[in-house]
């Protein structure tokens, strides 16, 4: 019999579709894992933002990951309480620079970044912050274009969200 610690285990093993390198659980889409008294379990998530196309993917991914293990599950997307960028673990804020991503920031710096009134976005190829804006959306509508002036290179700004 698995526990939810186990559980949860497992469910790093479940990546995003959309940002491989982070698994569900580093995402902070999944809200809750609780022991059904049947002995299954009900794995709760939440999507990143209302009309997410990926959220079917990610309960399928979960319930396969899970069936592999002998475990029978449910998966129930919710809305409450709503996702933010805040949910993503330090692990996968490293995951994400390391993939060429830049970690989202505050909700202030956030702000004046993409407005364009401060350079605070950090080049995940050079380190640097001389960096512009070239997109409010880049790969996904959940992150933004943004370019490096010091070695010109292109990456992707995970926006904040609260």
């Amino acid at each position: 019999m698995s526990n939810v610690a186990e559980i949860k285990s497992i469910l790093k093993k479940v990546h995003d579709p959309e940002i491989p390198v982070l698994s569900v659980m580093d995402m902070g889409v999944v809200q809750s894992v609780k022991l059904n008294e049947d002995g299954s379990y009900l794995i709760e998530i939440i999507p990143t933002y209302s009309g997410c196309p990926a959220m079917d993917t990610i309960a399928d991914d979960i319930k396969a990951e899970l069936e592999k293990n002998n475990i029978k599950a449910e998966v129930k997307q919710v809305l409450s309480p709503a996702w933010t960028t805040d949910m993503i673990t330090e692990e996968g804020r490293q995951a994400l620079e390391k993939y060429g991503i830049a970690a989202p920031l505050s909700a202030s710096a956030d702000k004046a970044a993409l407005s364009g009134e401060k350079n605070q976005v950090q080049c995940t190829h050079c380190g640097s912050k001389n960096t512009k804006m070239v997109s409010r959306f880049g790969s996904t509508a959940c992150k933004a274009l943004f370019q490096c002036n010091d070695c010109h290179e292109p990456f992707d700004y995970f926006k904040c969200l609260r």
